[in-house]
């Protein structure tokens, strides 16, 4: 077993997973985190007897879940409870309304009850997308932190079909002549804050995903994924210290060892991971002069994501909606341009409506339901002035919604409320220029040209979370903290084989830390 002693800067799922993992191989694991709560932008928020995850609710891909928590002996069945949903979301295009399933079948017949001659294409996407996800998913568990990863054989093999130079828009428009359908399966681009006119073409494997192996919801919200990982740590013996915000990072010759609190104390740390928002961490984390590659104009000229207008509803009365919907503009790619280009407020805009009380009766009283509506908006690089036209974007969207059938009238039953503007998500999250989806995946912020995991700065950091590779979303995430982990232990154990004056080779050096490869899926686990 291991001693060392791991700071990690954020409690968010990037910091909880890594310490997790950290913690079951008996390093002593202390995560500060400055809010009161679990799980940063994937935490709960709560008013009143009306419960809200505060971002994410899209959950894909449990079984990365628990291959996570069998990697720190655990089972992540002791610790959630999870509802497939099928549905898995309405899509609205005007008065056209599509459910798409998991059920091939059912979902040729949706498709061409809705858009006929396009069930074909929807076929050849599934089976091509595939085809990119065997290839893919192994870049997304391996560190790119080097030159000689961009050799490797995988990569290679992959190439032909990341469809770098095309975009995810592109390559739907291969499959489906109706431009509604294009947009059902493209609008997941969204998920990192980008548009699919944009976006690469190695994206459109996240609505393969969802169609492949369903959404699910896990009851209390998405936040719950990090309670729990919250107390597999603190079972270990770790601490999370909340309300504890963390002011610099400590380097001493080159290397990280330990952190100063916002308190002023300073703590010893063997290593320290960062999970905070990537650019606000670097302009806050370091002493200003002490970075070179991560200066505050280098990060002023990066790409970020758009941001998020939030309105958090606590309605006295049963919304009879599925668990996801999203509406769109009437001119979507003329809204997606005003978001990412323009950076303005469209006058018609999308918005994502999250009614989880329609599968979970814990999170609202009995009769009422907990309503979150989400329009996608200008990071705070543009120039909207968020203190003059928050009231403006809230009526609006209530406007819109009330146009539903469904939601009509719903103004009238509204018994606590709350929002959260880009100018909020700076101010009070610590996400700089408010992009709540981190820096854009465009090529030139991809695998080795993103922050590596092993931070290129000063030894003995890491990074976790969006702001790393592989990159956004809860899955990604998962994977950084599982890649930076992995590194750290393997340096641990070589520093050890070092000092004791050894010689192993590598295989053995990564077997006496416990990794092995999971037969058939080439995910790198840890073995108690």
């Amino acid at each position: 077993m291991n001693e060392g002693n791991v700071a990690i800067i954020g409690a968010g799922p990037g910091g909880l997973a890594a310490g997790m993992l950290l913690s079951s191989q008996g390093y002593k694991v202390t995560i500060y985190e400055k809010q009161p709560y679990l799980g940063g932008r994937t935490s709960r928020l709560q008013m009143g007897d009306y419960k809200f995850d505060r971002g994410p609710t899209f959950l894909m891909m449990p079984a990365l879940l628990e291959e996570l928590f069998r990697a720190a002996g655990r089972s992540m069945d002791d610790y959630l409870e999870l509802i497939e949903l099928d549905p898995l979301y309405r899509l609205q295009f005007g008065d056209v309304r599509f459910t798409p399933t998991t059920q091939t079948e059912e979902m040729v017949n949706r498709i061409e009850e809705r858009f006929p001659g396009n069930g074909s294409g929807y076929l050849r996407f599934m089976k091509e997308e595939e085809k990119k996800f065997n290839v893919v998913s192994p870049l997304l568990k391996r560190p790119f932190g080097k030159a000689a990863d961009f050799m490797a054989r995988d990569l290679f093999a992959a190439l032909p079909r990341l469809h770098l130079t095309d975009s995810v828009y592109g390559r739907l428009s291969k499959y489906f002549n109706d431009e509604r359908l294009k947009f059902a399966f493209s609008f997941q681009a969204k998920y990192l804050g980008m548009s699919p006119w944009e976006c690469p073409g190695t994206f459109t494997i996240l609505s393969y995903l969802e169609h492949k192996f369903g959404l699910f919801h896990p009851v209390g919200g998405v936040n719950r994924i990090c309670e729990a990982m919250g107390r597999v740590i603190e079972e270990y013996g770790g601490s999370i210290a909340l309300s504890t915000g963390v002011s610099r990072v400590l380097t001493r010759g080159g290397k990280a060892v330990g952190v100063q609190l916002e308190s002023g104390d300073e703590l010893d740390a063997d290593h320290v991971i960062i999970n905070a928002d990537f650019a606000a961490a670097m302009n806050r984390l370091f002493a200003p002069g002490e970075l070179k590659k991560y200066t505050p104009d280098r990060l002023a000229k990066k790409k970020y994501s758009c941001s998020t207008y939030m309105l958090y509803l606590g309605i006295n009365k049963e919304v009879k909606m599925p668990h996801h919907t999203v509406m769109f503009s009437g001119d979507y790619s003329q809204n997606v341009k005003e978001i990412m280009t323009d950076k303005v407020l469209s006058k018609d805009a999308s918005i994502y409506i999250h009614n989880p009380s329609a599968v979970d009766p814990t999170l609202a009283p009995k009769g009422s339901s907990a309503l979150y509506a989400l329009m996608p908006v200008p990071n705070l690089t543009g120039s909207v002035d968020w203190q003059e036209q928050e009231k403006l974007v809230r009526d609006t969207m209530l406007r819109r919604m009330e146009q539903e059938p469904e939601m009509r009238g719903i103004s009238s039953h509204i018994e606590t409320e709350m929002s959260i503007t880009p100018l909020d998500w700076q101010n009070q999250y610590d996400i700089y220029q408010g992009a709540t989806f981190n820096l854009a995946h465009t090529l030139d912020q991809m695998m080795i040209l993103r922050p590596h995991n092993r931070f290129e700065e000063f030894d003995n950091c890491w990074l976790v979370g969006g702001g790393t590779h592989p990159g956004s979303g809860l899955p990604t995430i998962i994977e950084s903290a599982r890649i930076s982990v992995r590194l750290l232990m393997e340096q641990d154990y070589r520093n050890k084989i070092r000092v004791a004056g050894s010689v192993v080779d590598r295989k053995r050096s990564r077997a006496a830390v416990g990794f092995h490869k999971q037969k058939g899926r080439g995910a790198a686990l840890w073995r108690k």
